[in-house]
């Protein structure tokens, strides 16, 4: 038996473990029994066990990648932002095992490999809204909001019993955080605002070849803290949505 076939053994063994048993059934010698391994085999192929599950959970997360580095893209980059969160709730509510797995359980100051690479995709998928002058917040600020509240719906409606939830739930909940994040589709020759047109540039910066290293640096600044002092707050909004305006984390 070879070393990667052997290492995919126990990977395959793993996920039936959590797909049947949730994060709990998977325990070393759980796994080395389904695999019909020694335990040294586990840290020999993953380092330990946290590196076995972030195997496992590269694994679970292999369909809903390709699915979503395979959406083709469009002209419209906001409605290509809202089939991705589509596809991220429909993974979820499909893989709840793999998802807590990957989602359910935060490391503090640091995603797992596959929270890592689904977050890059997410990325991609706002960095292009960007360029097309339709963000109302900067890049990184839109990526979190977008990322946290899918997040956050996902695992609560995996925790809901399937008869009971909404199933409408999840569009109001993508439509209001991308009427958050987003603008319109500009009229043209109209003006976009400081903010969206701070962002756009901001986001094609890499490709302006006509700019040196520092002042395409000294220009990225000043837009960012542009885009992030522009900021619009709802009127309604208390000190903690002012207070993350400004940049600054709110006082809980």
């Amino acid at each position: 038996m070879t070393g990667t076939s052997t290492r995919d053994r126990i990977v395959e063994a793993a996920a039936a473990l959590l797909t049947q048993g949730g994060r709990e059934a998977v325990s070393t010698r759980a796994v080395c029994a389904a695999a019909q391994v020694q335990a040294p085999a586990i840290y020999r192929f993953f380092g330990d066990k946290q590196g076995l599950l972030d195997a496992v959970a590269r694994y679970g997360l292999e369909a809903y990648l390709s699915d979503k580095k395979s959406l083709e893209q469009t002209a419209d980059p906001v409605n290509d932002l809202r089939r991705g969160w589509d596809l991220h709730i429909g993974f979820g509510l499909a893989q709840p095992a793999f998802y807590t797995l990957i989602y359910g359980d935060p490391r503090p100051g640091a995603d797992s490999p596959a929270a890592a690479e689904a977050s890059a995709i997410l990325a991609a998928l706002v960095r292009r809204v960007a360029q097309a002058g339709r963000l109302r917040v900067n890049e990184e600020r839109a990526v979190q909001l977008v990322h946290s509240a899918g997040r956050g719906l996902t695992l609560t409606l995996i925790g809901m019993p399937p008869d009971r939830r909404d199933p409408e739930l999840s569009t109001i909940a993508r439509e209001s955080v991308l009427a958050t994040v987003t603008t319109g589709v500009p009229e043209s020759g109209a003006d976009t605002g400081p903010v969206s047109a701070a962002v756009a540039l901001r986001a094609t910066l890499p490709e302006a070849t006509v700019l040196t290293a520092n002042e395409r640096a000294l220009l990225a600044d000043w837009l960012e803290r542009i885009a992030t002092a522009g900021t619009p707050v709802p009127a309604s909004s208390g000190a903690g949505t002012r207070a993350a305006a400004r940049g600054r984390p709110a006082v809980s």
